[in-house]
């Protein structure tokens, strides 16, 4: 049956007929996926590069002065008019055997630095939260997309019929975990890591229904009601994809309370994620989460870590966030690894974007220490690990301040193509034909970073 999407405008195209008929193969020919499955580690309100990856000898030695503004005159910033020089909240140093420089607050993550590959030339497009969120998850800020999560299971599809391909845990908003136009199930699950046994990990999860045999037959009647609406508009992708997401939902509420029970993991296993710990206890769960789904065969799991907007107090913000994440992230390699997981699990840390090297004092009165900084996406950090990347590699080169990329720079586009290429999939091939043209989640651009390939 062909498959064709029925929408306000009328019947779609042939070529998108075709395109629904039959699914794009956007494989790299000949070549054998370094990766199998990504976990996206997501920092959302913008992580200072500076006071963990990037520190800057000028900015230091200038700290508490004046410095140039590299900022147009006709860009205004709030609470930055003074442009002080703001420098690092803690020591940075050289860690492990590649000499990769990590902030004094994360002590866990500096153990694992020779499996890491730091990107120190990040780039993206806008400086406002949302926008840029919207532009790290889908590749556009302003349209309704696909996520790369969409993109990445309608690529390679599910390893484990009775669990969705992507999962996405403490989402930031529907846009960075939605399908957008490809098929409904594609879209990513909403989860929550659940803290006590009467927590449901996901909404409306367990079976309200008198008995299973009488929910399998509303389930039944409920399909053969979907289909029949389907035949009747000759196919409609997105009900499709309703009909088989009401399917997984059905299998899922047999297995997924057994995954996301943490109680028969080992002390030693609940110690290394920092499960217990008052900080650290719920990312540790979260990244737990991420592993046991990861390793049942969930192709995409995006784990959400907020809480990294300082525009105040960084010093006082940024050591509170750092307890909170550091054992997490750090164990969740540690785990992968030691399971013979790394090699082709692609791991993926960052935020939206950065922060300026120039303080900001919101108030206008605040001492320098209580300043906090800006959003700046012209240069930020991310880090990858495991899944085809070279570890203990650092890539990219910032300015004297650490404003501008000057070596290395990786735009947000650029480190989608990688991704795709490190999944075995051509990010130039891996497109949906939605109104009239082809679209993908680099859009026209990007390129793959082949600099940081192992």
């Amino acid at each position: 049956m062909l498959r064709t999407a029925a929408c306000g405008f009328g019947s779609l195209a042939l070529a998108d007929i075709l395109q629904a008929a039959e699914k794009i193969d956007a494989r790299l020919p000949g070549a054998v996926p370094k990766a199998k499955r990504v976990i996206f580690l997501f920092m959302a309100g913008g992580p200072s590069q500076q006071d963990l990856f990037d520190p800057k000898e000028f900015i230091r030695k200038k700290h508490g002065e004046k410095i140039d503004s590299p900022l147009r005159k006709e860009v205004t910033q709030i609470g930055t008019e003074k442009f002080l020089a703001l420098a690092e909240a803690a020591p940075v140093k050289a860690r492990g055997q590649s000499g990769m420089m990590v902030s004094d607050l994360l002590p866990h993550l500096s153990s694992v630095v020779d499996d890491i590959c730091l990107l120190r030339g990040m780039n993206a497009d806008n400086p406002q939260h949302a926008s840029a969120t919207n532009q790290f998850h889908t590749g556009v800020f302003t349209e309704v997309r696909p996520s790369m999560g969409a993109w990445i299971s309608y690529g390679l599809g599910t390893e484990n019929k009775n669990l969705p391909s992507f999962v996405s845990i403490h989402a930031p908003g529907v846009r960075t975990y939605g399908s957008g136009f490809l098929p409904a199930d594609h879209q990513g699950t909403p989860l929550t890591v659940p803290l006590d046994p009467k927590t449901l990990p996901i909404e409306n999860l367990r079976n309200a229904s008198a008995s299973d045999e009488i929910q399998r037959k509303r389930m039944e009647l409920t399909r053969r009601q979907n289909q029949r609406l389907v035949d009747e508009l000759h196919g409609d992708r997105n009900m499709e994809g309703m009909i088989q997401n009401m399917e997984l939902a059905f299998r899922m509420q047999t297995t997924t309370p057994q995954l996301v029970d943490i109680s028969k993991e080992s002390k030693e296993t609940l110690a290394l994620y920092g499960i217990g710990d008052k900080d650290a206890d719920k990312q540790g769960r979260a990244c737990l989460l991420a592993r046991k789904l990861s390793e049942s065969g969930v192709r995409f799991v995006q784990v959400t870590m907020d809480g990294w907007d300082h525009h105040g107090d960084i010093r006082g913000n940024l050591p509170r966030l750092c307890k909170q994440t550091d054992q997490p992230v750090a164990g969740l390699l540690k785990d992968l690894k030691q399971r013979g997981l790394l090699k082709d699990t692609l791991v993926l840390w960052s935020g939206e974007f950065g922060r300026t090297p120039w303080s900001q004092d919101l108030s206008g009165t605040a001492p320098i220490a209580k300043h906090g900084r800006e959003h700046q996406p012209e240069s930020f950090c991310a880090w990858m690990a495991g899944g085809g990347v070279k570890g203990g590699l650092t890539y990219g080169e910032t300015d004297h301040m650490g404003y501008r990329v000057v070596n290395g720079k990786v735009h947000i586009h650029d480190l989608h193509a990688t991704m795709l290429h490190l999944l075995g999939l051509d990010h130039t091939r891996l497109t949906w034909r939605h109104l009239g043209r082809d679209f993908r989640l680099t859009d026209v651009h990007g390129s793959v970073v082949k600099e940081i390939l192992a």
